[in-house]
């Protein structure tokens, strides 16, 4: 048993070392015994965290470099500016010396304040306070987190401008870890495009500026051949869910380099607040192989490698001592999603991985789950079945293959037709114009199962005129792509035109809600990847939905987590979409919304984990047996709460 007084400790250790630092005229100081030690929370030391250090300040005056004499034998005239003497010679060792930093950590008093994980600022009991040492240290007010979770979004609300928002709410992610999920949870429809798409986009651009402690591992070239040695360095050890970006396609922006770093930290954030995977468990990753944006290189508060990208063999090299990296520290069952890679790579790095590792990459698989869920929710208002309509794609990425790949595999599920047969009521427009047979010779691999027969077509207008789709998605990243043309002749080959405009962020949205409801005479039925407010069409309100990866990734990864999944199957895909199309009802589709609202979206990623843990089961990818009785509760058991524990 190990136990800390506060008086004892405080009065002897503490202020014991100041003592021994403190210096009288040309007078040696003699090093007094000093205890260094981490406490847990429960007041207990943590393993290997106890350690006796005796006449600790002799052996840094024997071991300092030789060139410079010791801290401790400086005289007192050594003053600070305005003319105080620096009594503790904290001010001059620091200028030319060689120091040690000491830390000294206890599960009371100031230190727990400043403890993310498990600071609760003003919701701290009158016992705790006198059983943790925090008379005085707080108001002497006590308040209940639901009063916290008011007052932070009062106050959240009153700045104008959604990045100082987003400021605030990585503030008091590091400063109080259970409040900021507590109050994104409780107003997620409100602070999801903030701590995410659209706002995430801006803060990634200026990321540099507005960088404060590091919330991620930062994997750069200077790694290499230490990739394990870095992984170890961070202090969470169980890791469940690894979220990494290289930075070289952020959103609709382009290469941000380094600055990525705010997708894994946003998207980690989702799934905890939505999905309930413990933060601890959750851990972002950027990997710095430099940036091919001139602005960049030249900005001074950039914080990556100012060099162009590695490409070839030396990224391929990184890239694979992180994979196996990975899976030699966290095991074999650590979920590792690609996020934001570049075209050339995401597609490359799946199938690389995906029979090796439990891989995923939301912009190919999750895009393409939420999408075709929607798509499943719009039928019961246009009606057939997915093979009974036409879709032309605009965009022929990662999003855009992916989610034409996930339609086509369903078509081919329900039809029982083979998927090359399915893909042929796909079309996809590309910067060069409609993908066909005659283009195969110069198409990137992943565009090539998507080239039909069909005469070359330029522009998107005559492609939908000559291909005469019922359903149009926009994955382009190109803004105000979709024109009044393209959507008055989507209106006048359907009574109801399915329009989906899936880029983000907001600016680079193929057309507003506005724009396509007013276009098409309040007929269409629409969607976009970022939020538009409900727009108002000859007396009637209509509310677009979120096209939101949020919907699917976080129960995805869930459903994965609890089974215990070891590899990503393209039907877990197709059970998460038909799961989250379960959810919209009626009254939902009356109001023209294809997705659920997110206020319930902890629920629904419950079913979602559900039945992706069913189906690792059913494909006998499931490691944790055996399977539980009620998958729906189970997962919901599992999830993590935001709310305060006590403590003793």
């Amino acid at each position: 048993m190990f136990s800390l007084s506060q008086s004892s400790f405080l009065n002897n250790s503490l202020s014991g070392v100041s003592r021994g630092l403190t210096r009288s005229t040309n007078r040696r100081v003699t090093a007094p015994p000093v205890v260094v030690c981490a406490v847990s929370s429960n007041g207990r030391p943590g393993d290997r965290n106890v350690s006796v250090l005796e006449n600790t300040l002799q052996e840094m005056r024997e071991n300092a470099p030789s060139s410079s004499s010791s801290v401790i034998e400086k005289e007192s005239e050594s003053t600070v500016g305005g003319g105080v003497e620096d009594v503790y010679g904290e001010d001059s060792a620091t200028e030319d010396q060689y120091i040690t930093p000491w830390t000294v950590t206890v599960a009371s008093g100031y230190p727990l304040l400043r403890d993310p994980h498990y600071n609760k600022g003003l919701a701290f009991t009158e016992k705790e306070r006198d059983a943790h040492f925090l008379r005085g240290l707080l108001p002497p007010v006590v308040i209940s987190q639901d009063i916290q979770v008011k007052k932070m979004m009062h106050n959240i609300l009153q700045y104008q401008v959604p990045l100082q928002r987003y400021m605030a709410m990585m503030d008091l992610q590091e400063r109080n870890e259970r409040l900021f999920y507590k109050l994104l949870i409780d107003n997620v429809e409100e602070l999801l495009p903030v701590v995410y798409t659209p706002t995430v986009g801006e803060a990634c651009q200026k990321y540099g500026s507005i960088f404060r402690q590091p919330q991620g591992l930062f994997i750069s070239l200077k790694e290499k051949g230490r990739i394990l040695e870095v992984l170890k360095n961070w202090p969470e050890k169980k890791i469940q869910v690894i979220v990494v970006t290289d930075g070289e396609r952020i959103l609709g922006l382009g290469d941000l380099g380094c600055q990525g770093m705010g997708i894994p930290v946003g998207k980690l954030s989702l799934y905890s607040a939505l999905g309930g995977i413990r933060p601890s468990a959750c851990l972002p990753v950027t990997i710095d192989v430099g940036t091919n944006n001139e602005q960049l290189l030249k900005d001074e508060f950039y914080i990556g490698l100012r060099q162009r990208r590695a490409t070839g063999q030396e990224y391929a090299e990184l890239l694979h001592e992180f994979m196996s990296a990975v899976k030699q520290n966290y095991g074999e069952k650590v979920l590792i999603q690609f996020e934001d890679f570049a075209n050339h790579n995401a597609f490359d790095l799946l199938a690389k991985y995906g029979t090796t590792h439990l891989v995923f990459n939301d912009d190919i698989q999750g895009t393409a789950s939420v999408v075709l869920s929607g798509l499943m929710a719009a039928l019961k208002l246009v009606g057939g079945t997915l093979a009974e309509h036409t879709f032309l794609f605009l965009g022929a990425g990662e999003a855009g293959t992916g989610i034409a790949e996930l339609i086509a595999l369903e078509m081919s599920k329900q039809t029982d037709v083979p998927l090359e047969e399915a893909r042929k009521k796909i079309w996809l427009v590309d910067s060069k114009g409609l993908i066909v047979r005659s283009r195969m010779d110069s198409l990137q691999h992943f565009k090539k199962p998507w080239a039909h027969e069909h005469q070359p077509v330029q522009n998107l207008l005559d492609a939908v005129k000559a291909i005469k789709p019922t359903v149009l998605i926009g994955s382009s990243g190109a803004g105000r792509t979709f024109t009044k043309e393209v959507v008055e002749a989507m209106a006048s080959l359907n009574e109801k035109p399915i329009i989906l405009a899936l880029s983000n962020p907001t600016s680079q949205s193929e057309c507003t809600a506005e724009e396509a409801y007013k276009w098409s005479k309040g007929r269409a039925i629409f969607a976009s990847g970022s939020p538009f407010d409900p727009v108002e069409y000859k007396g009637k309100i209509f509310s677009s939905g979120q096209a939101n990866n949020a919907y699917i990734f976080p129960g995805f990864g869930l459903g994965l987590i609890i089974s215990g999944a070891i590899r990503v199957h393209d039907d877990m895909l197709l059970a998460a979409s038909e799961a989250l199309a379960e959810q919209v009802t009626e009254e939902y589709l009356d109001n023209g919304l294809i997705y659920p609202p997110f206020a319930n979206i902890r629920k629904i990623s419950a079913q979602i984990a559900a039945r992706v843990a069913a189906k690792a089961y059913e494909l006998g990818l499931a490691t944790r047996l055996p399977q539980p009785e009620n998958l729906v509760s189970y997962a919901e058991s599992c999830m993590y709460s935001p709310n305060y524990h006590s403590y003793r």
